[in-house]
Formats: structure tokens, sequence, C-alpha cells
């Protein structure tokens, strides 16, 4: 079967491998759909944590179900997309019910080769019913269910003031969660162009550039003064994480969607007086998952609004630079493999 593999930052190879064969505990997808997220190209760039090269990225994944052993209910040639955190069930988060934080988690595409493949070998406890949903839409359930796991974890009221720093795909999806769950969306980010998207495609009411007047002074405006009580970030970068603790109002809560290699850095005084809470979101769990099938099956979010490019399998080793320029405009870009 045919791969992509990532040799090194920077670096894309197409090569010849044997198709997995089906064993105990596992099941085969024939891979149809990839959607590109900031993690490939972030490995692309060599500044993903905890990745390691040659790798085979990819982990927003749709395909056709060709074998399974041990997934109840799930028939051959069904639709399926997979939970790509594959999780040892035995420490103490899976014993929680944290899978999505595993002390031993192996992420498709990231501790271990990904869906750039024809054929791709998961376990059988990963699946995901497609619930009638098309390939595309099916590609993008996971980072819509991580957007929904951290608006989880925020437990945002109705008609709380939640600034999201970030409009990448991440971001976005965050911001349709947070509608969901009743909050009131400010939008702050660095490219026009997606603040635009935000604006007009997403209607989003508030929008801010962060390159545009006072940050602080366009938020107080916002909230009658009282600044945001939910803040979070789906950038990843480390002067904006640092850059976003005072935008929190008193009793604020902020919640760290991206990730990256740094260390955090602000004001004890400034963040205890506000008696605020940080926490982290990471990945995202089952319920989550099924949580963003229901309400794109209702009608209530249209991911395919984020597709910007779509590409051939044959065709991403080429492409696949051009999407780290901002001025490219690709929101989301999804790969189709034959």
């Amino acid at each position: 079967m045919k791969t992509l593999v990532c040799n090194k930052p920077g670096e894309f190879e197409y090569k010849t491998a044997g198709q997995p064969q089906a064993a105990s505990g596992q099941a085969i997808i024939k891979i149809k759909r990839v959607g590109i997220c900031g993690t490939d190209l972030h490995a692309f760039e060599g500044t993903q944590p905890y990745f390691e090269y040659p790798r085979i990225l990819g982990h927003e994944l749709s395909g056709e179900l060709i074998a399974n052993d041990d997934a109840p209910g799930f028939a051959i040639g069904e639709s399926v997309t997979i939970i790509p955190y594959f999780s040892c069930g035995k420490c103490i988060a899976c014993r929680a019910g944290k899978q999505n934080a595993c002390v031993n988690m192996k992420v498709c595409g990231v501790h271990q080769d990904g869906g750039m493949v024809e054929y791709l070998s998961v376990p059988s406890s990963s699946l995901i019913h497609g619930e009638g949903l098309s390939l595309e839409v099916l590609a993008l359930v996971e980072p819509l269910a991580i957007g929904a796991h951290a608006v989880r974890r925020a437990a945002i009221a109705k008609d709380e003031f939640v600034l999201v720093v970030g409009a990448g795909p991440i971001g976005l999806g965050t911001m349709e969660f947070v509608r969901a769950g009743g909050g009131k969306v400010i939008a702050l980010d660095t490219n026009e162009a997606r603040l635009k998207f935000c604006k007009e495609t997403m209607k989003v009411e508030h929008v801010i550039n962060a390159m545009d007047g006072n940050v602080v002074e366009q938020l107080r405006s916002i909230t009658n003064g009282e600044m945001p009580t939910v803040v979070m970030d789906a950038t990843g970068n480390l002067k904006a994480i640092n850059n976003a603790f005072q935008y929190m109002a008193h009793g604020a809560r902020y919640i760290l969607i991206g990730l990256q290699k740094g260390d955090i850095s602000f004001s004890h005084p400034e963040f205890h007086k506000r008696e605020a809470t940080l926490m982290s979101s990471r990945n995202a769990t089952r319920a989550d998952f099924e949580y963003v099938i229901s309400l794109i099956r209702q009608g209530k979010i249209d991911p395919t609004i984020f597709i910007t490019h779509r590409v051939l399998f044959d065709q991403v080793k080429d492409e696949f630079k051009a999407w780290l320029d901002p001025t490219s405009g690709v929101i989301k870009a999804m790969v189709e493999i034959a």
C-alpha cells in the first residue's frame, strides 16, 4: 500500500508498505479522508512536542471498516471514524475514566504512525459509528471533539462572556460549542481573514484583532467593564498564552487547549487576587465524540464550512508546505484517498 512519511522536519516521501493484517483486538480501516490539523503542520515544521521522526502523520480520519475484532455492533463495510488517542485502560487516569489523559497514551500520527496510508490498523475499542454522516464530516468529528471537551471542562454558564484566543480550526470549533452551551463568544486573533470568517460565516458577534488597538480596553467595552469570565487558548503560542492572563475577570477560568514546548509565565499577584482557575484540556473522550455527532445530526453544527482546501493523496507532498503560510487562506485542508 502507499504511504506518506514525514522523514524529518520539512521532508515528505511517498513509500510502499505492506497492508496491515487482522489481529486480536484490532480493526482495519480503508482510509478515505484525512483532515490536516495543527499537529500535522507543527510536526512538519519541527515544533510539535512529544514527536519523533520518521512518522506517518494524520489522525483526523474516516473510512470503511474492512476487518474488526472485539468491537460489537460494528458491521464490515460501514463508514467509521476513530478516537485517535489509544489508551492503556489500566493507569490512574484510565481507571478514573480519563482515558484522554492516559499515562501511557499513544496518539495516532504522533506517537505511532497515522492515517496518511491506504489501510490502517487501530484498536477496535477506538471505533466510532458513522451514524450516516459523510466521510468528510466524519473526518472532522475529532477536531470538533477537542473543542467540545474543552468547553465541557470550562463548565460555561448561560450568557457568560468567553474569550477564545485563536481562530484556527480548533478555536473555531470551540466557538461553536461555547455558543451551543449558551456562552457569548469573543474571538481574538491576529489574522484578519480568520476574524472575517468568524464574523461573516460563523456570525460571531464580537471579534478583536490583537494587533489593532488595546485588547484589554476592547474587552472591557464588550463585557461592560468586567472582562471575560472564561478565557480559552487555542493557539499554542507562548506569547498569546502569557498575554491572555491579563484578559481574565475576577473569578475567571483559563483553559489551555493549545500546547507548546515553553514555560508559562504570569504575575502571581494578579492571578491570585482574581482567585482564578487555570486548567488544561487534553484530547477528548468518547462522550465528547458522541456529543459532536449528535449536534451535527441535529443540524446545529455544519463542519463543512471549515473546509477551504481539498486535495488528493498524491498531491499532499507538493501542497502541504503552502498550508503553513497564513496568506494561503487555509482553515481546514481535507485529503481524499481513493
